[in-house]
């Protein structure tokens, strides 16, 4: 016991990055009961109900989450971001093992973690659960098997390489962009030798056998997630120009981490001591281009960060080691604590919503970085889509139970998107609402039930879209919010009966991927 509470063990190099850790786990856990259910949560929450190899718009995995969470932890928002907190802390640790491995001593291991700390978007997907948080440590676990791969000159450890890219796939498409990158980037260098082994062969293989359940769905369901991703491309996504997408890197990763990855990329492609890890930097040039080309979200490219953190965190420990430079270590720690700490409220819900609205307006950073054609109002996205869920779900519930009995029995309540549909389904339970339906996402999948069609209530949906299939349309109800994003606010909620065709009939006009 003694040994294992020495002075030695409890100031060594991995217990710093325990404490780090730890503080960003507590850190979550004091915080992210905060506000309110995020739009994607509830969704989520649904397909963890419904459990498949696929879906419309994402992964399997994060559906397998959602149940795991449910069952073992409850529906708590706690609990429900239970696990985005732990993977969160996770990066943290992580991030610090890989500084190490390259390279880095006790003040580079520290930086690093702590460059993860201070990272808007590592707070802000730390604090919802989505597949997002998931993502960097997929990413980093392939990157750190490279690492150890080329410093070892072990192949065989392309199988691990392949079991973390598989699961990775199950988790996000998006790993495939990491992967191609990363193998791109060895092609580049000398370690291009390491590519020609049976093991790199043998890795593929185990990725690909876990990721076949997820092809086979997407065969069997028309390649529904890439008729998703070209519709969000033409009517959802915000297409930034090459100097958006740069500056929006800025924002997310905090503007006092920027000399320092920046340092980290081309410590990577320019040193000569970094030249058996020269393929991590051309791994970032890589994806960095391919998002740009591919007009992808500014936040797609953020998993690869955690790299470049650690590059940088050994160019800054060198450069003060060499100088002599002794100030620098903890000017540089405290400057980056006390600006991550000032930006903190822009991705971590710690203010009072008023005060919140306040702060971002006084720091001019109201708006966020804009990733999707959307309107905004007094907050950001990723807070305004925190609220006005419950009083959705309230006022379907007043106007359903306004119904004779005998139309309630019969009554479908069809949602104009997934979020809608989450809200009701997930809050509806307290006052014995039927399930929703939807054409939305993979809502559509799940059909009209057994529902006739005969009553109807439309959340979100406009007039001279109901009309098309119903006769009698009655306007019950208007939602409204101070809060919630523009286009879930002053929702019409209609009662519609009489329809045109029976609701099979018109399921098929419902679909909506991305649209």
């Amino acid at each position: 016991m003694n040994k294992l509470f020495s002075r030695q063990r409890l100031t060594s190099d991995i217990a710093i990055l325990v404490y780090l850790s730890l503080f960003k786990l507590l850190l979550h856990f004091f915080t992210n009961h905060q506000y309110g259910h995020f739009r994607d949560e509830l969704y989520y929450l649904e397909c963890g109900e419904r459990l498949d190899w696929g879906y419309a718009d994402h992964s399997p995995l994060i559906a397998l989450v959602a149940k795991i969470t449910r069952m073992l932890l409850g529906e708590s928002l706690f609990a429900i971001r239970f696990f985005p907190a732990v993977a969160g802390a996770a990066l943290v640790f992580f991030t610090g093992i890989m500084t190490r491995e390259l390279g880095g001593k006790r003040f580079a291991i520290t930086l690093s973690a702590v460059l993860v700390l201070v990272a808007p978007y590592f707070i802000a997907i730390s604090t919802i659960l989505t597949m997002n948080v998931f993502e960097p440590l997929f990413w980093m676990g392939c990157a750190y098997t490279a690492i150890l791969i080329v410093k070892n000159s072990n192949p065989r450890l392309w199988l691990w390489f392949g079991l973390i890219a598989g699961v990775g796939l199950m988790n996000k498409h998006s790993m495939v962009f990491f992967g191609f990158a990363l193998i791109a980037g060895l092609m580049l260098t000398r370690e291009r030798r390491l590519l020609f082994s049976k093991w790199l062969l043998l890795g593929g293989l185990i990725a690909f056998v876990i990721f076949l359940p997820n092809i086979l769905w997407q065969i069997n369901h028309d390649w529904a997630t890439l008729e998703l991703l070209k519709n969000a491309q033409e009517n959802q996504t915000y297409h930034a120009s090459p100097f958006e997408f740069l500056s929006g890197q800025i924002l997310l990763l905090h503007p006092l981490t920027l000399p320092i990855w920046l340092a980290g990329l081309f410590y990577y492609l320019f040193s000569a001591e970094a030249k058996p890890y020269r393929f991590l930097g051309w791994t970032y040039v890589i994806l960095l281009v391919l998002m740009i080309v591919l007009n992808g979200k500014g936040y797609y490219l953020a998993p690869v960060y955690p790299i470049l953190f650690a590059g940088g965190a050994l160019v800054v420990e060198r450069l003060a080691r060499r100088q002599r430079w002794g100030w620098l270590k903890p000017a540089t720690i405290t400057l980056l604590i006390i600006g991550g700490a000032l930006i903190a409220p822009m991705a971590l819900p710690v203010l009072p919503v008023e005060t919140f609205i306040k702060y971002s307006t006084a720091l001019g950073l109201n708006e966020g970085v804009k990733t999707e054609n959307l309107r905004l109002g007094r907050l950001p996205q990723h807070y305004a889509d925190m609220f006005g869920w419950q009083e959705m779900a309230a006022a379907v519930a007043r106007v359903y139970n306004s119904l004779p009995p005998d139309e309630r029995a019969k009554c479908a309540i069809y949602a104009s998107n997934f979020g809608e549909a989450g809200a009701i389904d997930f809050f509806g339970k307290k006052h014995n609402l039927p399930k929703s339906i939807s054409g939305h996402q993979n809502y559509y999948f799940w059909g009209p039930r057994d529902y006739t069609g005969e009553v109807v209530i439309t959340v979100g949906e406009r007039l001279e879209d109901v009309s098309k299939s119903f006769n009698q349309i009655e306007l019950a109800d208007t939602i409204t919010h101070p809060y919630a994003i523009p286009h879930e606010n002053n929702l019409p909620i209609f009662i519609c009966r009489q329809p045109k065709r029976p609701l099979k009939e018109i399921w098929p006009d419902t679909k909506c991927f991305s649209c």
